[in-house]
């Protein structure tokens, strides 16, 4: 069974093909046309006949090269037929929009993105609207904000600093004596207390005539203390206190009451 598809053709024994001439086409006068595949960029109306051609309808279409550019962008043409009774419909490319513009031969259907969109102000009203308000602005004014802004920045800067400085000493143990100043009453109340109690604690691990009891393993003192210095030192230091309980007077009331007591009996 030969093969369907043919990848050679059969050349006869007498084929020449310096007998073959060259045949020039005619140049086309007019732009370039190029038959394309496409899809319809948008949904429109044939005026025609009123067939809804959706977007994204594929069509075999004819894409022509216009001489008009945005810039250095080329601008295309492409001509259709309508599904429905073969009327002809074209439309262009619109770089500046970034779209389509639909020409002749049907009608573009509302589209209230779009409408949206060209509500917007243009390129040239956007320029004018810059260079208006370029020519109204107040150097000197904006220069005073700057500044000002610039100044708070600094300020804002040296505060953090200084609060980040003080945690890293609290951190570390070391308190100033701006610390130290702010600490509150209560606080200083009770380092008072704390040095009462520890002064208490010393002087009741003394004896009578003031010498320190020494603790078990504790070293004497070298030289050691005379009899003379010990009474002397017992001299001047208080007497210990004694942690006694001492029993409360008892308030007389009955005065405050308005009672009278009597006298004895005679």
């Amino acid at each position: 069974m030969s093969e369907r598809k043919v990848l050679t053709k059969y050349y006869p024994p007498d084929f020449d093909p310096s007998k073959i001439g060259r045949q020039r086409k005619p140049k086309d006068a007019g732009p370039k046309v190029q038959t394309v595949r496409l899809m319809a960029p948008f949904s429109m109306s044939c005026q025609k006949c009123g067939e809804f051609i959706y977007k994204g309808r594929k069509f075999n279409a004819r894409k022509e090269h216009t001489e008009e550019k945005y810039y250095a962008i080329t601008i295309y043409r492409f001509y259709i037929r309508c599904t429905r009774c073969s009327a002809e419909i074209t439309f262009k490319t619109d770089p500046k929009n970034m779209d389509y513009t639909c020409e002749r031969g049907a009608k573009r259907n509302f589209e209230p993105w779009r409408e949206a969109k060209l509500a917007e102000e243009t390129e040239e009203e956007r320029l004018d609207r810059l260079e208006r308000e370029e020519a109204e602005r107040d150097a000197m004014a904006e220069l005073e904000t700057k500044t000002l802004d610039a100044k708070t920045e600094m300020a804002i800067a040296d505060a953090l600093d200084e609060i980040r400085t003080r945690n890293a000493r609290i951190e570390r143990g070391e308190f100033s004596v701006e610390a130290s100043a702010e600490k509150p009453a209560q606080d200083l109340e009770r380092e008072r207390q704390e040095r009462e109690d520890e002064e208490a604690a010393k002087r009741a691990f003394e004896t009578e005539t003031g010498e320190r009891v020494r603790r078990l393993g504790e070293p004497e003192q070298e030289g050691g203390e005379s009899s003379a210095a010990a009474a002397k030192g017992a001299a001047a230091m208080p007497p210990p206190p004694s942690f006694k309980r001492a029993p409360k007077k008892k308030k007389d009331l009955s005065a405050a009451l308005g009672i009278k007591k009597k006298g004895p009996l005679v």
